[in-house]
């Protein structure tokens, strides 16, 4: 049996006849950039999220980027993780501002809240909690701290279309967030997009110009921004796709069920856990093993795709070496990340295929 990490093709057909016809009204209607598919979806998204506004952006980098550059100016620290994408970061330094990590706790993968005040400095300006792998990071303490120091708060809500924390979608909990539609993620588009939300009027106004040349009419410049707009199509695709989200969501929490129902015997395995407050959508199926490349390499004779999200931190990585981190100084993010390998999840995912996954990684155990 073949077991696909992520199976885009299968979703396509549930929804094909939906999106060529709306592709053919923006071919129709020349609306390539930005334009009305756009701004139909921004008003959906905005509403189904919780917040006054949402901006279209051509990729999730950039929605780090210009929620970060709308609010530091250069030689401001930021405070995030080191367990995440290096967009987080790369668009902290690419707005002129240096990451500061804190570590994580060890049940939810999120930032640790305990761990932030030592990390403020004078400069420090902005949190970045990353809501990883589909879980909410525990915003109260963090809202309080930010309160407290007078810190702004940054979602990167990227892997957690549709999460909730107590009750409230993420996105809607901080100053601004920050979300990715990379094709594979639970709202993805056919391409590159991505997009900010804010209830500052203010930001918004500030991220609709930046993404268009810092225009709001054409070649009238009321500031230096850049080249992020979303396109017609990613907006048209953004929008129908957006209708079968809860759908979606939740059949990813009946597979991760499903999958914790199955291995929560197998002693070589832990199981992620939905913390107390959250509202957990399973970006991504996450369990820690011992010897994991070697069960990877194992479920690939199988057919079983996997992958590690992510593989190394980033304080410990050659990109990040002029920060001046060590090995150590993030042990709970250094002990998980060596043990982490992601799982096939994804909506469509049959339950025979949940059993032959679980079935081979007892099998892999059992050869031992």
């Amino acid at each position: 049996m073949k077991v696909p990490f992520v199976d885009l093709r299968t979703q396509y057909y549930q929804i094909k006849d939906e999106i060529l016809s709306s592709l053919e009204m923006v071919c129709e209607n020349t609306s390539f950039i930005l334009g009305p598919f756009v701004q139909r979806f921004e008003k959906n998204f905005s509403k189904y999220v919780g917040v006054k506004h949402c901006i279209g952006l051509n990729s999730g980098t950039s929605a780090n980027y210009l929620s970060v550059k709308a609010i530091i100016q250069p030689g401001d620290e930021v405070i995030t993780v080191p367990n995440t994408f290096i967009a987080t970061t790369e668009a902290i330094t690419a707005a002129g501002g240096k990451p500061v990590f804190v570590d994580i706790e060890e049940d939810s993968y999120n930032m640790d809240p305990e761990k932030i005040e030592a990390a403020i400095t004078k400069k420090t300006r902005a949190i970045v909690p990353v809501h990883l792998y589909g879980q909410p990071a525990d915003m109260d303490p963090i809202l309080e701290i930010a309160k407290r120091y007078n810190l702004f708060v940054i979602e990167d809500a990227a892997q957690a279309h549709g999460a909730k924390y107590k009750e409230q979608n993420v996105g809607s909990i901080g100053d601004i967030a920050a979300f990715s539609f990379y094709p594979g993620k639970n709202l993805g588009a056919y391409g590159e997009a991505g997009a900010l939300t804010t209830n500052s009027d203010e930001i918004a106004d500030y991220a609709r110009k930046f993404r268009d040349h810092g225009s709001r009419e054409k070649y009238v410049h009321e500031i230096e921004g850049f080249n992020m707009r979303m396109e017609g199509f990613q907006g048209a695709v953004l929008d129908i796709k957006l209708k079968y989200l809860e759908n979606w969501n939740d059949a990813r929490r009946r597979n991760a069920a499903y999958y914790c129902e199955l291995l929560k015997d197998v002693d070589n395995v832990i199981l992620p856990r939905e913390m107390p407050y959250a509202r957990h959508v399973y970006h991504l199926f996450v369990v820690r093993v011992k010897e994991r490349e070697r069960l990877q390499q194992f479920l690939k004779d199988k057919g079983i795709a996997t992958g590690f999200h992510y593989k190394y931190p980033l304080h410990l990585q050659k990109a990040y070496q002029y920060l001046g981190y060590k090995e150590g100084d993030f042990p709970v993010t250094e002990k998980v990340m060596k043990e982490i390998i992601s799982l096939p999840m994804y909506p469509e995912l049959h339950r025979e295929q949940i059993e032959y996954v679980v079935d081979s990684i007892r099998d892999f155990y059992r050869c031992k």
